[in-house]
């Protein structure tokens, strides 16, 4: 067509100038310019025939005064203007033409002097502008003068020149990603590569310089734009360097492959690697490129022709997987896995344990695995990884190391990795935990000794960089702790486990912050060397942990030898106490002094004692040194470690029997001694000594009464306590003396407050000792001074602040606003505190209400009234962290008070509640706060008064318990805590008729109800949390927080547990015991009957499947303690419940129970039949089953026969005559169907069903026990795994023991062993090795996108498609017309075809659709990369003329009188397609327009195709001729039979 334009333009006039000056004249417009292009190349072929000797003057001409001022004239595309835009497509166009067009002249102007000069213009141009982002200040028309002129250069003369031009375009290329960059690129840097080596070499440096990971987006572009010339063809010379052996291109592209972020550049990488291997090949030469830095080890690139053949199927798996790796799709990867394996083998030499292979390249894979979108990609990615080291012996690779450290713990960090597998049990661990541990376990093995501290510490380091979530670093702390013991860690190490339990902890959940403790505190143990650190590192390190949720004394961390549940290593775990003893003498001296100005000693007991004795030395104001206020922390500190050496000291008399312990902690606490028997007598002790003295005190007993220690048989602590005692009453003497003597000061000073404060905190913690040693409390309610004094003390007293003259500099910190609130709130729990323990002491002297004080006179326990009312007081100005003794007290008055003051009680309740819900569940005091409102709230006593009186108390009671419940939804474990206690509290011993606690429990009979439903559906987030939680959990003893952190079964199957173990305990012989039960069993068939009438959507493992389960799991419990009496109330809301539309489970579980019914009452059996209208007994079921034998659902008949088959068998047993009529057609059934032919799925099914556990193990007697009730039946019936309530879990919950009688637990037949399976689905599980572990396959899918050109074509054409030409894509000239569809669907799949093979515009009759949900589920985003356009069918007349005038051959798909067969038909490369509507077809007024029709032959009896399917057909197969004729392309032809 351009051919005969010109042709015919040329005809028109002899003199060609006048035709170029003609067309120079005039509008300027994109087909002006184009026809002038045409024209200038036909000019070019007559010059080169020698015909014409007067065009360089002309073209010189056209050159300099038309072209080159029409490309400066033309602006920038206007700001906010899209590559679809009309505007911008035109002056696109224009730009291209006008490039074009002036290379041309420039020829037929004589080439070099002229382009040179033109370069030289646009160079200066180029540099005025300068690297700016977009296109501004008109770089793209000088990018076209620049190309255009490019070529013809001379490389010597003009070699400055070029170098120039190539500095100043790859400055542009790499100042940003804008459309100038793309352009330089695409456009000018091929044309400069071809023009000699200066310029190419002067790119190249460039390119190879380093700079940030930013830039390597926009070197790979250059890079591909610049593949012929660096990576030449065997045939091609080679200009410039060689890229294979350049160490920086190869760590830019395998930058590509790994980190990039968007998929162009990752496909340029995988291009430019894949061209760098074909080029390699086809050269038969060896290449190599150096190491990174000359470091000894394998090149990053390499080729040697004898292992071509090695070398080719390394390097095509590796692209495979790469490629593969961009779908995205875990279905199409997972079989490409193997292939990693192969990879591997491929890269090491086993002989010479060493990598042939640059361990790099396996990293890059990984690397993107881990930084894939999707979650099961990135998990599938760690797993392979991890489990590398349990099959292969990878030789050690400093890229490897430092890969762990930073990918794989960033990919690591995420907690959905974790979660368990389908079919794992709840609490039996993370599969990736595992892996996890196993493989460090392995790595740090085979490191060498001078590498693994370096990498270990590292490692560590890495943990504290970022705050991490709970279940991540729990397994990675496991990991950690099963490292085999050495000497790997020094101060810094300490230092950097200490800063990952300081700092990533502050949030997590209780249970498994604690576990972590434990893990990184046996971390330590096993990897520091204690010759490089000293005793005062360590117990610096040990104050970091916290004492009330890991180190608890007691615990088997502590003193015992524990198992951190390792299966990997023979080694014993050591405990603290045995690890510093027989690491007594090797700990090294600390090059600074401790804080407390304390010399080094490596000797634990002389390091104890001298750690005492400058504790409580002269205070600092008696030595001229400047004094301090008593912290915590230190005291903390000093009790921690004499407590350890005691300790210490007793495992060595065990071993050695050397001394006693009495001896060893009289010795380390003869100062505090001392000076604690003078308090009461040397007034002049300095008052910082006494102060410290007591903070030491409290430290002591309160470290040795935390949960962990066996307070029953601890020498320890009753020693404690004896010292205690025998200075007791010089110390209650001088905290009575410090209590009263500062209320007679007007001005009170911070000295004299803090020793208030701490004398209180004494007074408290001294009389917590007093009350946990019953032989030292007093039988007589003589009251001493002591307990007047606090008796009469007013109630919430707050500590006058300090005023401002008294504070240094050094107490302006403690003193604000905010230090001196927590000092005063201490204070007051005290109070509180103390306050209990006079409550607890004189609660029979508590009157019901207020009268006359009667003797000992003590106003705060005979002033009930007034007390909880100051109780209320306190729970408004303590912090939340200080209530619990406050509700202690409320315990204890709420009785004596709700029937007098119930609208007191009712306040107390509120507020309490406020306070508890206020809190989070990740706080310690949660727990012991809720503990405590349970059981003042909660109280046998209260809940009878309550229930008695019927008044507002009652009901309040009630809103609390199911706000409870509501809030065990998103806080796991309050549930548990209230059901615990409050079963706990109704439980009657079996010898028992008290029946005052179980009327208690049948007023509040909801809560056991609730109980028995209860289980929340968690999100995935929470069940992780849940399921670590229970991992913990089994650990029990071996994992310290299970014994120090109070109540930590809080997983939701307890609750359940607590209620059924409850309910066992019921004796159905007691009246008031069989009306609760039944009363709960009616409540459960009518939940039941409200959930089968909800609307609620109801499926497999649905809330409402789960809750119905739950019902008829209780009612089978229940069921021993139903008389006849009862289930005649009862039985027919069961019959009913079997005919009602069920998921299996339940089905199982009714059937179930009807069974026991009538095989526990026979006499229910004639109401049975009466469901089915049929009166006899063994003739009623023979007569329904054969009826339901003959049903039309396949389903239904399977059942029947079945059902046939084993009554049929009883009654041949029984021989019963009557039925001998039957027996013909009975047994025929049954033959036919056991004779089945063939292996279709309705023999298989037989054989499933006969096999199914419920009809062929399951004995509805013999299997009666909570094992199958609980666990055996829903694991066989598909339920969730969230259902299988493990039978241990019964016998592990000791909060409600069962009698020593009680024999249902466990099920005696082969029930247990069943593996789960239902005969109505295919088989399950066949093949799950193979699922596992996918061999090799010899062909896998490999979905990619498509690659012809790296980069846009310098002679693109004149109509360049932008956002194809940002992927490099193929486009061909085809237009389809799709305004006739009307379908979503159809458009969507058409859309996506179109993208596939490249066509030019998609035409749709409204641009609206592409937004159909329908469209884009078919089109899977193809609409982002395909130009659409909108023409409406009334317009479509219009647009085929003008597509017409401008060239294209108008096509339809339809079968007309004059249709050609598409196997007959060849597609013009400018071809317009155009659609018929899914009914219709092509109206006739459209098909007067076509130029053709083409037909799809057929062959079989429907006369038409769906109308994608047609127009895919056509796009193909005009795709396929285009191909045809690409030389580059290696496709054979189809046959004209083919069709």
């Amino acid at each position: 067509m351009e051919l005969v334009l010109a042709e015919t333009l040329l005809a028109q006039s002899r003199d060609p100038r006048v035709l170029l000056g003609s067309l120079c004249r005039g509008e300027v417009s994109a087909e002006r310019v184009e026809t002038l292009c045409f024209l200038l190349q036909r000019l070019e072929d007559e010059v080169a025939r020698g015909s014409e000797d007067a065009l360089p003057k002309a073209a010189r001409e056209v050159a300099t005064g038309y072209l080159v001022p029409l490309l400066r004239g033309l602006r920038a595309r206007p700001a906010g203007a899209s590559d679809t835009d009309p505007g911008s497509q035109a002056r696109r166009r224009l730009l291209r033409a006008a490039g074009v067009a002036l290379r041309s002249c420039v020829r037929l102007a004589g080439g070099p002097p002229l382009a040179a000069a033109l370069a030289e213009e646009a160079l200066r141009d180029l540099l005025a502008a300068g690297p700016k982002p977009g296109l501004e200040g008109g770089t793209e028309a000088t990018v076209e003068v620049l190309a255009a002129v490019g070529p013809c250069l001379r490389p010597r003369e003009d070699g400055p020149l070029l170098e120039r031009v190539a500095q100043a375009a790859l400055v542009l290329a790499l100042a940003g990603d804008g459309e100038a960059a793309e352009l330089v690129a695409g456009r000018l840097l091929p044309v400069l590569g071809q023009g000699g080596t200066a310029a190419l070499r002067t790119v190249w440096g460039g390119l190879v310089a380093p700079s940030g990971p930013d830039r390597v987006g926009l070197k790979l572009q250059v890079l591909s734009a610049l593949a012929d010339e660096l990576l030449p063809e065997s045939f091609a010379q080679q200009l410039g360097p060689d890229a294979r052996c350049c160490a920086r291109f190869w760590r830019t592209v395998q930058a590509g492959l790994a980190h990039a972020e968007d998929a162009l550049t990752r496909k340029r990488a995988r291009y430019l690697l894949q061209r760098a291997v074909e080029v390699s090949a086809e050269r038969c030469a060896d290449c190599i490129c150096g190491p990174r830095d000359g470091n000894a080890g394998p090149s990053l690139f390499w080729w040697s022709e004898k292992k071509k053949d090695e070398l080719l199927k390394f390097w095509e798996n590796y692209v495979l997987i790469m490629e593969t790796l961009e779908g995205n799709q875990i279905h199409v990867i997972k079989p490409v896995l193997p292939k990693l394996n192969n990879v591997f083998e491929y890269a090491v030499s086993e002989e010479n344990a060493c990598w042939l292979f640059h361990p790099s390249w396996h990293i890059c894979i990984y690397k993107r695995m881990f930084e894939s979108e999707n979650k099961i990609l990135m998990k599938e990615g760690v797993v392979h990884f991890l489990e590398l080291y349990e099959t292969k012996i990878l030789p050690f690779s400093p890229e490897f190391s430092e890969f762990i450290i930073g990918p794989l713990m960033d990919a690591l960090s995420e907690s959905s990795l974790y979660s368990r597998s389908p079919g794992q049990l709840i609490g039996s661990g993370s599969p990736l935990g595992l892996k996890l541990q196993k493989f460090l376990v392995i790595y740090v093995s085979f490191l060498p000794e001078d590498i693994k501290s370096d990498f270990l510490l590292k490692f560590i380091q890495k943990m504290t960089s970022r705050h991490w979530c709970a279940v991540p670093i729990l397994f990675l702390s496991k990991a950690l702790a099963n490292v085999p013991r050495c000497k790997a860690l020094g101060l810094e190490g300490l230092l950097a486990l200490r800063d990952v339990l300081q700092c990533t902890m502050i949030t997590h959940q209780i249970l498994l912050r604690g576990a972590a403790q434990c893990y990184l505190l046996q971390t330590a143990m096993n990897l520091v060397d204690v010759e490089k650190v000293s005793l005062s590192d360590i117990s610096t390190f040990l104050t970091s942990l916290r004492q009330e949720e890991s180190l608890g004394r007691g615990t088997a961390l502590w003193t015992e030898l524990m198992a951190l549940s390792s299966t990997l290593l023979p080694k014993p775990d050591i405990a603290l106490c045995d690890w510093l003893r027989v690491n007594e003498s090797c700990f090294g001296r600390s090059s600074t002094c401790s804080s407390i100005g304390l010399h080094e000693t490596s000797c634990l007991n002389a390091y104890v004692k001298k750690l005492v004795q400058e504790y409580i030395k002269s205070p600092a104001w008696e030595t001229g040194e400047k004094c301090c206020m008593p912290d915590w922390c230190e005291a903390k500190l000093v009790a921690l470690m004499v407590l350890l050496a005691v300790d210490v000291e007793g495992m060595k008399n065990q071993y050695s029997e050397k001394r006693r312990t009495q001896n060893v902690l009289r010795i380390f606490l003869d100062p505090l001694l001392d000076a604690l028997v003078k308090f009461g007598t040397n007034a002049y002790m300095p008052l910082l000594k006494t102060d410290r003295c007591l903070q030491l005190l409290l430290k002591l007993l309160h470290t040795c009464l935390l949960k962990g220690s066996s307070t029953q048989d601890d020498e320890v602590l009753t020693l404690l306590q004896d010292f205690v005692i025998s200075t007791a009453e010089s110390v209650s003497e001088f905290i009575l003396r410090k209590l009263t003597m500062n209320e007679l000061s007007s001005e009170p000073t911070l000295g004299r407050q803090i020793q208030r404060v701490v004398s209180m905190a004494a007074l408290a913690v001294v009389w917590e000792a007093a009350d946990q040693k019953l032989e030292l409390q007093r039988d007589s309610l003589d009251a001493g001074p002591a307990e007047r004094f606090l008796a009469s003390l007013q109630l919430n007293q707050t500590l006058r602040k300090p005023h401002p003259k008294e504070q240094s500099s050094f107490f302006e910190e403690s003193s604000s606003s905010q230090g001196w609130g927590k000092i005063v709130a201490q204070y007051i729990h005290d109070q509180w505190v103390c306050l209990s323990f006079l409550l607890k002491k004189y609660h029979t002297l508590i009157p019901a209400s207020e009268g006359e004080l009667l003797e000992p006179i003590l106003p705060a326990v005979q002033m009930p009234g007034r007390t909880l009312q100051s109780a209320l007081d306190a729970l408004t100005i303590l912090p939340s962290d200080q209530v619990l003794p406050v509700f202690h007290c409320m315990k204890i008055l709420v009785p004596k008070l709700l029937a007098s003051s119930e609208s007191l009680c009712i306040e107390a309740f509120d507020m309490a509640w406020k306070i508890i819900s206020s809190l989070s569940n990740t706080q310690l005091v949660f727990w012991s706060n809720l503990k405590g409102f349970v059981h003042f709230v909660f109280d046998t006593k209260v809940l009878t008064i309550a229930a008695k009186i019927k008044g507002q108390a009652y009901f309040k009671i009630k809103e609390i318990m199911y706000k409870m419940i509501e809030m065990s939804a998103v806080k796991t474990g309050v549930f548990n805590t209230l059901i615990s206690y409050c079963c706990q509290s109704w439980m009657v011993p079996a010898s028992s008729v008290s029946q005052g606690s179980l009327s208690s429990a049948k007023n509040y009979s909801e809560l056991v109800f609730e109980a028995c439903l209860f289980g929340t559906v968690f999100r995935r987030d929470q069940r992780l949390i849940q399921d670590v939680q229970t991992f913990i959990e089994n650990l029990g003893h071996n994992c310290a927080a299970n014994v120090v952190i109070e109540n930590t079964k809080r997983e939701d199957h307890y609750v359940r547990i607590c209620a059924v173990k409850f309910l066992c305990l019921l004796d159905g012989s007691n009246m008031s015991h069989k009306l609760f039960m039944e009363d709960l069993a009616i409540k459960l068939l009518d939940k039941d009957d409200l959930v089968s009438k909800s609307r609620t959507r109801y499926y497999v493992n649905s809330q409402q499947h789960r809750v119905k389960n739950r019902v008829w799991q209780t009612l089978l419990v229940l069921f021993p303690s139903f008389d006849q009496n009862f289930l005649n109330r009862i039985i027919d809301k069961i019959f009913q419940a079997g005919f009602i539309n069920n998921q299996a489970s339940i089905k199982y579980y009714i059937e179930w129970i009807i069974i026991l019914i009538l095989h526990k009452f026979p006499q229910f059996l004639p109401k049975f039949w009466d469901c089915f209208s049929y009166k006899p007994v063994l003739k009623q079921a023979l007569i329904t089953v054969l009826q339901r034998c003959f049903s039309h659902n396949f389903s239904i008949r399977l059942y029947a026969l079945v059902a046939l088959k084993k009554i049929w068998s009883v009654c041949k047993t029984w021989q019963i005559e009557e039925f001998d009529a039957l027996t013909a057609v009975i047994e025929s059934s049954l033959n036919q169907v056991e004779n089945m032919h063939g292996a279709g799925n309705a023999k298989k099914n037989w054989q499933r069903i006969q096999d199914h556990f419920f009809f062929a193990t399951f004995h509805p007697l013999k299997d009666y026990c909570l094992e199958t009730i609980f666990y055996i039946l829903p694991r066989l019936s598909g339920l969730i795994e969230d259902e299988w309530i493990a039978i241990n879990k019964f016998t592990r919950f000791t909060d409600i023991p069962l009698d020593a009688g009680f024999q249902w637990y466990l099920s005696p037949t082969q029930l247990r062993e069943l593996k789960p399976g239902d005969w109505a689905q295919q088989d399950v599980g066949s093949n799950s090795d193979e699922a596992d572990n996918p061999p090799e396959w010899t062909d896998v899918q490999k979905k990619i996108i498509p690659w012809k050109n790296p980069v846009p074509d310098l002679d693109l054409e004149l109509v360049f498609q932008g956002r194809a030409a940002k992927l490099g894509k193929s486009i061909s000239r085809l237009i389809v017309v799709a305004s006739l569809i009307d379908k979503p669907t159809n458009l969507g799949g058409l859309c996506r075809t179109c993208e596939v093979f490249g066509a030019s515009v998609l035409v749709v009759a409204n641009l609206q659709c592409i937004s159909d949900r329908q469209f884009q589920h078919l089109s899977v985003s193809a609409e982002q990369w395909l130009p659409l356009v909108e023409v409406r069918p009334s317009q479509l007349t219009d647009y085929l003329q003008q597509k017409k005038s401008e060239g294209y051959t108008i096509i339809g798909v339809e079968q007309t009188a004059r249709s050609v067969h598409l196997t007959q038909f060849h597609f013009p490369e400018k071809s317009l397609l155009l659609l018929g509507n899914e009914r219709e077809g092509i109206p006739a007024n459209l098909i007067q327009q076509l130029d053709v029709c083409v037909e799809i032959p057929q062959q079989g009896i429907i006369r038409s195709l769906n109308v994608h399917v047609s127009g895919a057909l056509l796009v193909w197969e005009y795709t396929r001729q285009q191909l045809l004729q690409d030389p580059r392309h290696d496709i054979p032809a189809f046959p004209e039979t083919g069709y």
